[in-house]
């Protein structure tokens, strides 16, 4: 045991949570500005039906890659939680972001209605309605830039600022700000930690996807003692036995934001924050001792030795999500730079002239960033094209319908008793850049039986 003239070095993990809050708060509010041909990095957007993922824009029909997106989310949160706990809540989560914002920095260290961010338990002072009325006006404020903040990523903020300058015209869009500003004022003023207790399903789930090698908020009851036994019932504070290092101070128990005694056990009510370590370590270090509760495992603690981290478990995650991650690059990379969509009319066929004419409907699409002019070809030798007879020019983004007529004088069949149809395959393609922007679909020319064909020419 080290003396009390060397303490252990010290770790507040607090720091390196404000660290990692202040990163993931730049980057949730730079990340909607950063454009790349137009094109940003992230954005659902349901005005103008398109996904824009890595810099790169799908239309809506092109939203395969979706389900990749959400199997990564998924996969992600369990091997997360595998892997940390409950790393999420106490690291990343804007509801614990929100709360270190109002209740640490303006509750706290700005209006001085809290005494001290070590004591989370004790009520924030009487009175000092001025201070609370500014406090609750503060966070409205910021509530309102974090609500606009996530509408960012459905609404570019290009568009964003435009629209609040009409919001006569934009009431959906106004209800949305409006709803999730409401609901950040009441969620971090009113409801608080209660949110992760009560509503949050993810608590709710953690728990099955825990296993001894995942890293918890743990006491360590082999050198602290024993504060509860198996019921969960309250022995004592502090530990009676005479190697208990346990001080019975409980700095741990007052500075935890969700009120519980990590002396426990593992409680679903734990985010991982760790300010109970942080405490535990600046009165233990004191004392010239290591930490009573750390951020390990049960094995690593049970054993003395290190987390292990690498397992068949997390193996097995960081597998499937690599894959996933890998089928998603690859599906990002067969974007088309146009679409097209072909229809028949009404109209099997008509015979005009020594013609056989067959009529569709071709709708365009240019998703590319730029204009082009398109033409089509078609892949039989003895169909032409009659309509139209050249390319015409398409905006970037814009969509066109045209009326494609196409004909034959040749005889493609011999048939009497029944309409032939004649598989063909439809090239449309940009005229200025035909080897790049390209798609090709199939179609069925219908070629009629010789009766109506000599019908037709009598």
């Amino acid at each position: 045991m080290a003396s009390s003239t060397q303490p252990y070095k010290s770790i507040y993990y607090r720091y390196k949570r404000y660290i990692n809050f202040g990163i993931i708060t730049v980057v949730a509010l730079v990340l909607p500005f950063l454009r790349i041909n137009d094109n940003h990095f992230f954005l659902l957007s349901f005005d103008k039906k398109q996904l824009h993922l890595l810099f790169t824009s799908f239309d809506m029909q092109e939203l395969y890659l979706m389900p990749f997106l959400l199997i990564i989310l998924f996969l992600g949160i369990f091997f997360m939680t595998t892997l940390g706990g409950r790393v999420w809540c106490g690291w990343m989560c804007p509801q614990t972001i929100f709360r270190v914002i109002f209740r640490d920095l303006i509750e706290t260290k700005l209006l001085k209605i809290r005494r001290n961010i070590s004591n989370k338990q004790s009520k924030p002072k009487e009175g000092q309605w001025g201070k609370k009325a500014l406090a609750i006006a503060i966070w409205a404020i910021l509530s309102f830039i974090a609500a606009s903040n996530f509408m960012w990523y459905f609404v570019p903020p290009e568009d964003y600022i435009l629209y609040l300058q009409n919001p006569a015209e934009h009431p959906v869009l106004l209800g949305f700000i409006g709803t999730i500003t409401a609901f950040l004022i009441y969620n971090i003023i009113f409801l608080k930690e209660n949110f992760c207790i009560y509503v949050c399903p993810y608590a709710r789930v953690q728990s099955v996807m825990y296993d001894d090698d995942t890293i918890q908020t743990i006491y360590d009851t082999k050198r602290g003692g024993i504060i509860y036994d198996q019921n969960g019932k309250k022995l004592w504070s502090k530990p009676p036995g005479e190697n208990d290092e346990c001080t019975g101070c409980e700095a741990c128990v007052r500075v935890c934001p969700t009120h519980i005694d990590i002396r426990k056990g593992m409680q679903l009510e734990c985010i991982n924050c760790l300010e109970c370590a942080d405490a535990c370590t600046k009165v233990m270090n004191k004392l010239g001792k290591e930490t009573l509760i750390a951020w390990t495992s049960p094995n690593a603690v049970s054993s003395r030795q290190k987390v292990k981290f690498v397992r068949a478990r997390t193996i097995g995650y960081g597998v499937v999500l690599l894959i996933a991650f890998s089928l998603l690059m690859f599906m990002s990379t067969k974007k088309e730079h146009m679409l097209l969509n072909i229809n028949r009319t009404t109209q099997l066929y008509k015979v005009q002239d020594d013609k056989i004419q067959n009529a569709y409907t071709f709708l365009f699409q240019n998703t590319d960033h730029a204009d082009h002019t398109y033409y089509f070809e078609v892949n039989h030798p003895d169909i032409k094209i009659d309509r139209p007879q050249k390319p015409f020019l398409l905006e970037a983004g814009k969509k066109a319908k045209k009326i494609v007529v196409l004909s034959t004088d040749k005889e493609l069949s011999s048939e009497d008793r029944k309409d032939s149809p004649i598989p063909i395959k439809i090239k449309a393609y940009a005229v200025d850049a035909k080897d790049f922007i390209n798609v090709e679909r199939d179609a069925v020319f219908v070629y009629p039986r010789k009766s109506i064909i000599d019908d037709a020419r009598k």
